[in-house]
């Protein structure tokens, strides 16, 4: 009889054990791309503003990305002629140099 109880006992936790090792953790991974403090935003939220200055600016440009920092600086990721770009604007739509955003 001790050994059928011992026996119980040894299986039950060898279970236990084996249903803990063996869950799934149902978490989401959040993709946000952080870049030298610009945040990735869409291009739905890019101000008029500065979608305006990208046209009158260089016409044929095709926005692919776009990035904000806490002072309102924006980073456009744009296409022209098969070549990539990066500009730094205001969020007047004013053009940055690199060197002066922070």
């Amino acid at each position: 009889m001790k050994k059928l109880i011992l026996a119980v006992a040894i299986l039950t936790g060898v279970s236990t054990y084996a249903v803990v090792n063996n869950t799934v953790s149902p978490i989401t991974p959040v993709h946000t791309v952080v870049e030298n403090g610009f945040q990735e935003i869409s291009l739905d939220k890019i101000p008029t503003t500065i979608t305006n200055s990208l046209k009158n600016s260089f016409p044929s440009a095709t926005l692919s990305k776009a990035f904000v920092n806490e002072k309102e600086q924006y980073k456009l990721e744009i296409s022209v002629e098969n070549e990539t770009k990066t500009l730094y604007a205001d969020k007047d739509g004013n053009w940055l140099d690199a060197k002066d955003v922070k």
